[in-house]
């Protein structure tokens, strides 16, 4: 696994207030793709805000390491369980196209490892959207 971050997604009750607080905040070029998620590019990393944050809403936080293929996803998710986390969502096809599984660390924080490809990934592992 590189060592770097590609995605932190906060769980929000109220996407259309968090993403207007974050534009007030001087956030732009906000990229939505549906009511349940909102993408702002941040440096070589995006954060995004979502409705259903692991399916239960919320507050939450994930994390998120994308990968150059689907095999790469496989790939982290074995080594994140060799090193003592917990596989806690398979590798596999998502609605949006992608590849995703996720792993959480001994203490419970969980980092989604997935493959977008719509987002594009350079060598040094920052993420454009």
């Amino acid at each position: 696994m590189e060592q770097r971050v590609s995605l932190v997604t906060l769980g929000v009750t109220d996407l259309g207030r968090a993403r207007s607080f974050y534009e007030a905040l001087g956030w732009a070029g906000a990229q939505q793709p549906d009511d349940e998620v909102c993408f702002f590019q941040a440096g070589g990393m995006v954060f995004g805000l979502w409705t259903a944050l692991g399916g239960h809403g919320a507050p939450g936080i994930e994390l998120a390491h994308n990968v150059r293929s689907p095999e790469d996803v496989d790939a982290v998710l074995g080594e994140a369980a060799r090193a003592g986390g917990t596989v806690v969502r398979p590798a596999a096809r998502a609605d949006w196209g992608g590849f995703t599984g996720a792993f959480a660390d001994p203490d419970g924080y969980v980092w989604e490892v997935a493959h977008n490809p719509g987002w594009t990934l350079d060598d040094s592992g920052a993420v454009t959207i």
